[in-house]
């Protein structure tokens, strides 16, 4: 398995659609989240009008034996309310027991800059594994658990009077993974890995998908490995597994092989769909949080963005303000690299001409 690959598709994978051009918080697009792989909680499946799942499941085929070992890895967002706080009086410092007395207000500038409300988000990691002797008698199951919490960070005047703060608050997250695994004929296993969203949420809590969120496992997605045994491509599966693949189920995920081109030891089980053995263009600089676009356009976008605009995206998403000094100081042959690749020509119908 090569690591750095699997790691740069994971990655672009959870961040695809945190934050969109021209990364703004005050963007339309911006302003209401739109991300895949959305696991709310169970109570919210009453509601229609929401239409996000409270769980996944995903069915893989591998070929192996009853001592072929498999690591599941399921990563996810969870989303951060941040606000922003002006003090009735300008402290020294924070008081270290209780909270300083703030009104929570739209905006507030501060020693030349503006803060305004955001939805930040923390990466979350669970992990399930077993071998699958293990998994046939009966199903490994990790469950996890985020409490909630809130967090002030002081906002300094120049001469370094606290005048407000960032008030971030996470609710609480409760969930399991689930690994199982089904013999369908002799060396050939199904695997199949559920994963589910157990947090408490009241009615409140459910009328709108930004409320929602805050409750939600976003941009969830899966690694699974395996040691001793291989992976069978549900996208272009071998003739012989057809029938196998066919009653895979996997609603709303792809499963694809990961890593170097004819590995079989990795699978991303994606909310996005994929190919297998995708990679990250070598010409691109770096994640741009929207891989349906290109990256030359993005990046001549953002260098024409006014100083007010490129001002609001250093102060409100640290994601979006590396974005944009990446971009700001790229030389000018990493740009004429953007500007097009030829990767490879192959003959019409196999003539060589």
């Amino acid at each position: 398995m090569n690591a750095k690959t699997v790691e740069e598709i994971a990655n672009a994978v959870l961040y695809e659609g945190y934050i969109l051009y021209p990364y703004r918080p005050s963007a339309l697009k911006n302003r209401r989240r739109f991300n895949f792989g959305v696991l709310a909680p169970k109570p919210a499946e009453v509601n229609s009008d929401l239409g996000d799942a409270w769980a996944m499941r995903s069915d893989l085929l591998v070929t192996g034996t009853s001592g072929t070992a498999i690591v599941a890895k399921i990563r996810f967002l969870q989303l951060v309310a941040r606000s922003v706080g002006e003090l009735s009086e300008p402290l020294t410092d924070l008081p270290e027991i209780g909270k300083p007395i703030f009104e929570i207000v739209d905006s507030l500038k501060v020693a030349g800059h503006s803060y305004q409300a955001w939805q930040e988000a923390v990466e979350r990691e669970v992990g399930v594994e077993g071998q699958i002797g293990w998994l046939l008698r009966e199903p490994r199951i990790a469950t996890f658990s985020f409490p909630e919490g809130t967090e002030l960070e002081p906002l300094r005047e120049t001469d370094g009077r606290i005048v407000g703060v960032l008030v971030r608050k996470h609710e609480p997250l409760r969930g399991e993974v689930e690994l199982s695994a089904l013999q369908l004929r002799d060396g050939l296993f199904r695997l199949t890995l559920r994963v589910r969203n157990f947090t408490p949420a009241d009615n409140q809590s459910l009328q709108s998908r930004d409320e929602l969120l805050n409750y939600s496992l976003v941009s969830t997605h899966a690694i699974l490995t395996t040691e001793g045994g291989q992976f069978n491509s549900l996208l272009d599966p071998p003739a012989k597994l057809a029938g196998e693949t066919a009653e895979c189920q996997n609603s709303g995920y792809w499963p694809v092989l990961v890593g170097e081109e004819g590995e079989r030891d990795t699978m991303l089980v994606s909310p996005i769909i994929l190919y297998d053995y995708p990679k990250i263009a070598p010409e691109s600089a770096g994640d741009l949080c929207d891989g349906t676009e290109i990256d030359e356009i993005l990046a001549l976008r953002i260098l024409t963005m006014t100083d007010e605009e490129k001002e609001e995206v250093r102060n409100g998403d640290d994601r979006a303000r590396r974005i944009l000094e990446r971009t700001e100081s790229m030389p000018e042959e990493q740009f004429m690299k953007l500007h097009g690749a030829l990767r490879s020509v192959r003959p019409l119908n196999g003539d060589a001409r």
